[in-house]
């Protein structure tokens, strides 16, 4: 199968499995990817893992050979497609992180964009390197990346579609931390430090922090007020602040 996911601990592990193909994204594999992301959203994970099956990729990007010969109309559809399905992880009720070992390019890292946390592998090397292909991102890289690593630094990626190895993607902000040995252990590792705090603070932090950058400050600001207030309204909040107070680990039942 080309996409797996499985559940470990609290976790649930997507895998993108076309090692011949170094796990490159066919339309009808992004699909599934959105029929995971369904799955997930009615599991009771506290995080999403994805990763790429192999040591040579993440994601290698679409699969170039079904973009060539479609019409326009084909061509929309598909780059709503992706757009529709990577932009499931805003809104599931887990953070999303995206360890890449190996090749994140085009698609692939539109993918990691998406997710909330990036890990990469030394052996990572990310890009968009549509613009060699006479193409621009489709998926979302032209409005992601900007946010994540600012204009001057997208500009520079998209217009050039040079390769970014994993040391400087650290060093721009483009991923979260660097990895070591097996990625999936990795990804585990890293995703406990924030699995064992309540969901519902996690989801609210998570919401405002993306409408900070869709509002003026001015709105952002009420909205953290409001999410603030919603936070503190909640049983976990009761036993987080209880359990300071008593110097003991918190017991949340994320309500």
């Amino acid at each position: 199968m080309p996409i797996t996911l499985s559940y470990r601990d609290d976790f649930a592990i997507l895998t993108i499995d076309r090692q011949d193909a170094l796990n490159a994204l066919s339309f009808s594999l992004i699909a599934d990817i959105g029929q995971c992301f369904d799955d997930v959203a009615k599991s009771n994970a506290r995080a999403v893992l994805i990763t790429g099956a192999g040591s040579k990729a993440f994601c290698a990007g679409a699969d170039i050979a079904e973009l060539t010969n479609r019409d326009l109309e084909a061509q929309k559809r598909g780059a709503e497609l992706g757009q529709q399905v990577f932009a499931r992880l805003d809104t599931l009720p887990m953070p999303s992180v995206a360890i890449l070992n190996g090749y994140a390019f085009g698609g692939g890292l539109e993918l990691a964009l998406a997710c909330t946390f990036r890990l990469a592998m030394p052996n990572a090397k990310v890009g968009l390197p549509e613009i060699k292909l006479g193409l621009i991102p489709g998926y979302g890289g032209t409005q992601r990346l900007p946010r994540v690593v600012g204009e001057a630094r997208a500009l520079e990626m998209i217009l050039t579609g040079r390769t970014v190895a994993a040391d400087e993607a650290l060093r721009i902000g483009l991923v979260n931390r660097l990895v070591e040995g097996d990625p999936l252990e990795a990804g585990i590792a890293f995703a406990r430090e924030f699995s064992g705090h309540g969901m519902v603070a996690l989801r609210l932090a998570r919401g405002a922090v993306q409408r900070a950058l869709q509002t003026p400050l001015t709105e952002g600001l009420k909205l953290e007020a409001d999410l603030s207030t919603l936070a503190y309204q909640t049983k976990d909040a009761n036993e987080g602040m209880a359990a300071f107070i008593e110097k003991r680990r918190p017991q949340f039942k994320d309500c």
